[in-house]
């Protein structure tokens, strides 16, 4: 057994893990949560969804001990409890792993695991002894990680994996995973939902929050909808199907996935010629050409380096050698306000770490790129802030209480709208959008197609990069493959498949 299992024994009554009834949660006039009602069986994984801003992150937070509820009750293996902190919550066997990873990147993966309850011998922490705990958890999981490495230089993909392997450290019996795979490939979606499969065989039960309707489907046994606040649906997921779940989660009925794709790209307008880049992970020979008002979407496994090129061309990662021409012209990107200048605008993949200030108002987020559109007479206008900031709110239809609300208050996917809408302020002729959808429900996913797609009507050329194969055949005229830094083909989305795709991202590894 694991050194740090500090687990209390609990007994289990009933078959039932966790029970909440009526729970209830306001901040100032506004109701998050309304008699909120959730049982999660013994061994079982219980899917958790709803739209952005439906109160599934505030119910798990009331769990956690991170926020007070106002009313209701929580039981735990028949148990009444209150956690006043996560650390009570991991201590009663209780883990979450958040879609927003918040970990000591200068740290070792070792460090990540034990931090906090560090082994000791004499008083001193013991690193054999957490290298070898470390060793034995990773071998368990069947995860090929180093806990030697330093964590900045992982991806996102082995990060999350890391706090999943964290989770399952403390011998948790209930493991809260919010939007599991929203940067994991294939591969390791498959190697979470064995690890899953393997845990749930034991005993463990997961409430698995996500918006992606295949996997709730193929891993869950029950799921629960809820939408402003209260709890809409709870069945069997083999009772249930997609349909009634969209129509739970949104109010109404979704057609089709996907808005028609009836834009219609016009001439060549940006091109990539053999661009390389100068640090790790190395581009290698990226050439390709992108037609104006066209959407191009980047597909590849993680790793690929299409984050890696995204951030090339907005002036964040050293090019070596290549061009990058636009409409006839050689650009020189010195770093992200040149590329800013060509009127560029780029959506990063993790919005906590380097799409948004935190601390900050929605407002502020807004307007940042853009502060000088808001000045009068050399002084930045409150009003013109203000207008502005509820402009988008309304455009991206935005759920909030104002534009002075703090963008942390905010749900993952309002986050991302707000991020969204800071860049349409500028009206950009080029958006790169690296995973923009990621942690987005339904709904709020069929906006931002709509917008990709108005967008490229009116003439912008949008490049975007998905992990989703659906989304990525869904909203896009042509798809570039990246396979081990280096693109290995160039495809349109109409003659293609998920076959090709597939064959292709693995042309150079």
């Amino acid at each position: 057994m694991l050194f740090a299992n500090k687990t209390k024994e609990l007994k289990m009554e009933d078959n039932v893990v966790l029970e909440i009834k009526k729970l209830s949660k306001s901040f100032a006039k506004n109701k998050v949560l309304d008699g909120i009602d959730l049982t999660v069986r013994k061994g079982t994984v219980h899917g958790l969804m709803g739209e952005n801003g439906a109160g599934k992150s505030t119910m798990m937070k009331c769990l956690f001990g991170i926020y007070a509820k106002d009313e209701g009750n929580i039981s735990l293996y028949g148990k009444p409890v209150d956690f006043k902190s996560p650390k009570e919550a991991l201590e009663n066997g209780v883990a979450m792993v958040h879609q927003e990873l918040n970990q000591c990147l200068d740290l070792q993966v070792k460090d990540n695991l034990y931090l906090g309850r560090f082994p000791t011998n004499l008083g001193v922490v013991d690193e054999a002894k957490m290298l070898r705990a470390s060793n034995r958890l990773f071998v368990s999981l069947n995860m090929n990680v180093n806990p030697k490495t330093v964590m900045r230089t992982m991806g996102v993909s082995q990060r999350q994996m890391v706090e999943i392997a964290k989770a399952v450290s403390y011998n948790a019996k209930l493991i809260v995973l919010d939007e599991p795979t929203s940067s994991l490939t294939e591969r390791e979606v498959r190697k979470l939902f064995s690890i899953v499969d393997e845990l749930r065989s034991q005993g463990v039960s997961f409430v698995y929050i996500s918006h992606k309707m295949d996997e709730v489907f193929e891993i869950c046994d029950d799921v629960s909808v809820m939408r402003d606040g209260k709890m809409i649906l709870t069945k069997a997921v083999k009772d249930t199907d997609m349909n009634e779940l969209i129509a739970a989660m949104v109010g109404r009925s979704l057609e089709k996935r996907f808005p028609d794709v009836d834009n219609h790209p016009g001439a060549p307008y940006l091109e990539v010629r053999k661009l390389n880049t100068k640090f790790d992970p190395i581009l290698q020979d990226i050439s390709f050409t992108v037609n104006k008002g066209e959407i191009f979407g980047l597909y590849g496994l993680v790793g690929a380096g299409r984050s890696e090129l995204l951030e090339a061309m907005f002036g964040v990662r050293t090019i070596a050698s290549g061009q990058v021409v636009l409409n006839g012209k050689k650009l020189v990107f010195r770093d992200s306000k040149d590329a800013m200048s060509y009127n560029f605008a780029l959506i990063t993949e993790e919005r906590k770490k380097n799409g948004m200030f935190g601390k900050d108002t929605i407002k502020f987020n807004t307007c940042i790129t853009n502060l000088d559109s808001y000045k009068t007479a050399g002084i930045l206008s409150p009003r013109k802030m203000h207008n502005a900031a509820n402009k988008e709110i309304k455009q991206m239809n935005t759920k909030c209480v104002s534009c002075e609300e703090l963008i942390s208050s905010l749900s993952g996917g309002n986050q991302q709208k707000v991020i969204i809408g800071k860049w349409m302020e500028r009206e950009p002729d080029v958006f790169l959008m690296d995973e923009p959808t990621r942690g987005i429900d339904v709904g709020a996913k069929y906006e931002i197609y709509q917008l990709i797609i108005r967008m490229a009507k009116e003439g912008k050329t949008v490049i975007m990069v998905s992990s989703e194969m659906p989304e990525i055949l869904g909203v896009t005229n042509r798809i570039a493959v990246m396979s081990n830094h280096r693109i290995a083909g160039v495809v349109n989305t109409k003659k293609t498949n998920q076959e090709e795709l597939l064959k292709l991202a693995a042309k150079y590894l």
